[in-house]
């Protein structure tokens, strides 16, 4: 596999399995007389499986990026097509269903309900979906356990520490099987030790699940955990580094 500079992969062109694809994506927020240009034009494509990070400094548009490619902000300009299927083009509520259906989300705060138990709390996107309280009750149970926290289901947020926490936020945003999994700063709120647990289980699930992983991150330890580093500034993609690509053959680095 080889990486162009603007991020297109060559084996989109050769047939690969893209499953995030985006073009000349723009985002320009409007605050009164000051326009902020934070996305410049993005070609950018991840393949079904991959885990990519996103990195840069504060301001660089990375919380944008995530957010447009995953329908939370729309764009300016430009389109994302996930899993063959052009997100902007579809109607409000026909992109609400297939974010939920398609997509996972893990953000630096955990979001839990604090009134909820955890296997409450991984079980709650299943139900919202419509599926039957006690397929939910045993899939969110089968969750817990490969998070790592197993006979912890019945307590609540805060009785488990930040780390456990956000295993619990990982096991919510996978029971569903989503094709694509959307972090945002994922390790911020923890220590390096629970630091590098968490990415542990991220990479295990990734390579068993064989789901894509876009993170969006300032840690350099994190990002070398991942297939591929997108770096950004000034809403701009700078360039690319592989790492090395689990089971895909030989790495490729990019430079400048």
């Amino acid at each position: 596999m080889t990486i162009s500079n603007d991020g297109k992969t060559a084996g989109a062109e050769l047939g690969e399995d893209v499953i995030i694809s985006t073009s000349n994506l723009q985002k320009t927020y409007d605050a009164g007389e000051v326009k902020v240009n934070a996305l410049k034009g993005i070609d950018f494509d991840v393949q079904r499986g991959e885990m990519v990070a996103v990195m840069g400094p504060s301001g660089c548009g990375k919380t944008t990026l995530l957010n447009c490619l995953s329908g939370i902000d729309e764009p300016t300009a430009g389109e994302v097509v996930i899993d063959g299927k052009s997100l902007y083009k579809m109607r409000d509520g026909a992109r609400t269903e297939f974010r939920a259906n398609s997509m996972g989300f893990i953000f630096q705060f955990f979001n839990l309900l604090p009134v909820l138990s955890v296997v409450e709390n991984v079980e709650l996107p299943l139900l919202v979906a419509g599926v039957k309280p006690r397929e939910a009750r045993k899939k969110a149970l089968a969750m817990v356990d490969m998070a790592g926290l197993s006979g912890q289901g019945a307590k609540r947020p805060a009785e488990l520490s930040g780390g456990q926490q956000q295993r619990v936020a990982i096991a919510r945003a996978l029971v569903n099987e989503p094709a694509i999994v959307w972090c945002d700063e994922p390790t911020g709120n923890l220590d390096s030790e629970t630091q590098n647990e968490i990415m542990d289980l991220l990479c295990k699930l990734n390579k068993e699940k064989g789901q894509a992983f876009v993170l969006v991150t300032h840690s350099g330890e994190v990002g070398a955990r991942a297939d591929r580093v997108v770096k950004m500034r000034d809403g701009l993609i700078e360039k690319h580094v592989t790492n090395g690509v689990k089971s895909r053959g030989e790495a490729v680095r990019i430079t400048d």
